[in-house]
C-alpha cells in the first residue's frame, strides 16, 4: 500500500455528484490511489455545505464516504493550526482558505506531496520549501 494521498473538498463532491463535469475524472484517478485518502474537518465542512446545494441525499452520501474505511480524516494539532494560520497569511493574495489551509499544514506534517483536487491552487503552494505536490487527476483538457 502507498502513502496517504490528501483529497479535497472539489473531488470529494465530484465523487458523489455524478453529474459534475469532473466525475470521471475524480472517479479515475481514485482508482489509481493506491494508499489511503485523507482529509481534514475544514475539508469535509466545506464539501458538506456545498453539498447541501443538492439537499441531504448528498450529504448523506458524503457522510457515508467519510464513515467508511475510504478516507481518513486527519486532526490538525495546535502546530497545525498554527502553520494553517501562517499559510493563509503567506497565500493571503490567493487567497488560501481554512480548507486548503489545513491540506497542505497536514502534508507537512505527514510528508505528503500527492493531492486529489480541483483547485488550481495546489500548483502554487508549496508544502515545504523547494517541495511541490502531485496533483491529481490531471488537468481538465478543456
Amino acid at each position: 500500500m502507498g502513502s496517504a494521498v490528501l483529497i479535497d473538498a472539489g473531488p470529494l463532491i465530484a465523487l458523489i455528484d455524478r453529474g459534475d463535469l469532473r466525475h470521471d475524472d475524480c472517479v479515475a484517478a481514485v482508482r489509481q490511489v493506491t494508499g489511503p485518502l485523507l482529509t481534514t474537518w475544514p475539508v469535509l465542512s466545506e464539501a458538506m455545505h456545498l453539498l447541501g446545494r443538492a439537499g441531504w441525499r448528498a450529504q448523506r452520501l458524503l457522510w457515508e464516504l467519510m464513515l467508511s474505511e475510504d478516507v481518513e480524516i486527519a486532526d490538525l494539532d495546535g502546530a497545525g493550526i498554527i502553520r494553517a494560520r501562517a499559510l493563509m497569511e503567506k497565500y493571503h493574495d490567493l487567497p488560501m482558505d481554512l480548507a486548503d489551509a489545513s491540506l497542505v499544514a497536514v502534508a507537512e506534517q505527514r510528508r505528503l506531496t500527492r493531492v486529489l483536487t480541483l483547485d488550481a491552487h495546489f500548483r502554487v503552494y508549496r508544502p515545504a520549501p523547494r517541495a511541490t505536490f502531485e496533483v491529481l487527476p490531471a488537468r481538465d483538457p478543456n
